[in-house]
């Protein structure tokens, strides 16, 4: 079975964990937001991740869908061109990733929204691609 998550890229995205961005890649978006409000829970937590992206990785294996859509390739476009749609472009939702683009990811709220659901969207849609 293929790999949805990279632990490679958790690691990378827990040197930004005070903003809870390896949370938000591992599935866990209300850690991720908890950890985004607090500094990864005044740096704590965020040193606790260090040892804990591991099973946060195995956990992310056993939730999501592989399948066409590149879990990797999702999270790097939405993180860096988010607010474009690029990453919706990537999925295939055209319409929205050009509204985002029109938009600034539909005033930055529809970005925030896809951090907290993009493993969900992608599993959903490599599961129809799959079929």
């Amino acid at each position: 079975m293929e790999p949805t998550h990279s632990k490679t890229i958790g690691y990378i995205l827990w040197i930004f964990g005070f903003t809870g961005a390896h949370r938000f890649y591992f599935g866990k978006p209300i850690s991720g937001v908890i950890w985004l409000c607090t500094g990864g829970l005044l740096g704590i937590g965020w040193i606790i991740d260090l040892f804990l992206i591991p099973g946060m990785e195995r956990k992310a294996e056993l939730r999501y869908k592989t399948g066409p859509i590149d879990y990797t390739v999702a999270w790097i476009l939405q993180t860096f061109l988010g607010y474009l749609g690029i990453h919706r472009m990537y999925m295939g939702k055209w319409i929205t990733g050009l509204l985002y683009l029109c938009t600034g990811g539909l005033f930055i709220i529809g970005w925030a929204y896809d951090y907290c659901t993009l493993n969900t969207q992608i599993s959903e849609l490599n599961a129809e691609k799959g079929e």
